[in-house]
């Protein structure tokens, strides 16, 4: 008997809804970069890309504990001498947080082709509305099943 190894031909995709509110952003993150490569599955193959689409919802709510509202920062770099902004997590969780939670989702997901294409299957949404009733989305819960 071999081992198993997926195609992308024969990879079914299916879409999650992850519900950010009341947790903290790296365990959402972490749901959602599971789900996005394809590990949760038992025909996990890790260079095909075998993962799902994934809805976060409510990325406004989600928690950042401790210190790391004040402590941590969200940086780039224009190119120029003297050209780093910095953004404090605080003030990024209130303008943006759906961009500060791509930013941890990306950070959890590997640096290749298939993980760069799993990225483009993320949606982040401030609020609980969502543009993706069509697909049928199914609610997963945060450290397990759906």
């Amino acid at each position: 008997m071999g081992t198993f190894m997926a195609n992308p031909e024969t990879v079914t995709r299916q879409w999650y809804i992850l519900d950010a509110d009341g947790v903290a952003l790296g365990r959402t993150a972490v749901e959602a970069a599971r789900l996005l490569r394809g590990k949760h599955k038992p025909e996990f193959t890790p260079h095909v890309d075998s993962g799902d689409f994934v809805i976060v919802i409510n990325a406004d709510k989600a928690l950042l504990t401790g210190s790391k509202p004040e402590k941590k920062f969200y940086r780039r770099h224009s190119g120029y001498v003297g050209g780093l902004k910095e953004t404090k997590y605080r003030i990024l969780m209130e303008k943006r947080p759906e961009f500060a939670m791509e930013l941890a989702v990306k950070g959890m997901i590997p640096r290749t082709t298939p993980g760069r294409k799993a990225l483009t299957r993320l949606k982040v949404y401030k609020g609980p509305e969502h543009p993706h009733t069509s697909q049928k989305p199914v609610a997963w819960k945060t450290g397990g099943e759906a």
